[in-house]
């Protein structure tokens, strides 16, 4: 397992129903990449589990135009007030619990 930290910008994806999502920066997706093959369960989705001030929570990131998305979840967003737009300070293990 590889841990990450970095920032990240908060997208608002305004699809069906609304999502939120941190954009990994290019370097972390770029070595996330690297290690795609031995940790995805299938269709490029990656499980993690992220740490977002006093919140851990799992998900799995979800390849986007050569990069990733980590999804933020509402329960996550709404306990530690998620803006939707701005800059998060993430930490970020990869791999299966």
């Amino acid at each position: 397992m590889s841990e990450f930290r970095f920032e990240a910008e908060v997208i608002h994806w305004r699809g069906p129903a609304p999502f939120y999502f941190a954009r990994l920066p290019e370097e972390v997706a770029r070595q996330v990449g690297e290690m795609a093959k031995a940790v995805s369960y299938g269709w490029g989705v990656i499980p993690v589990e992220a740490v977002i001030g006093e919140v851990t929570f799992r998900t799995s990131l979800f390849p986007k135009e050569g990069g990733y998305l980590l999804p933020l979840k509402d329960a996550v967003r709404k306990k530690i007030s998620i803006p939707e737009s701005g800059v998060l300070e993430i930490i970020m293990v990869v791999g299966p619990a």
